[in-house]
């Protein structure tokens, strides 16, 4: 939460845009989750199952952005191949 919230100030201090990204969001759903305090036993399970979850989806957004990055590496390759002919 210390990154988003440095990010943030530095881009208002700069006057830039500030738009967050997958990342962000996942941080402050993960800070959120942190800070309920569950009542019951019942109550305790659902939030680890909740931790658990987005812990998978930020697994699955990060194997996301490898593959993107790496289909736009291979697609800069090809257009730099069909340029050079």
């Amino acid at each position: 939460m210390k990154n988003i919230l440095n990010a943030v100030t530095k881009s208002f201090l700069l006057k830039e845009d500030y738009s967050p990204n997958a990342k962000t969001y996942f941080q402050a759903l993960s800070d959120l989750i942190e800070q309920i305090r569950p009542n019951t036993k019942r109550d305790t399970h659902r939030l680890q199952l909740v931790k658990e979850q987005v812990s998978k989806l930020r697994q699955h957004f990060r194997r996301l952005e490898e593959k993107v990055t790496n289909l736009e590496e291979q697609l800069e390759v090809l257009q730099e191949k069909k340029r050079s002919k």
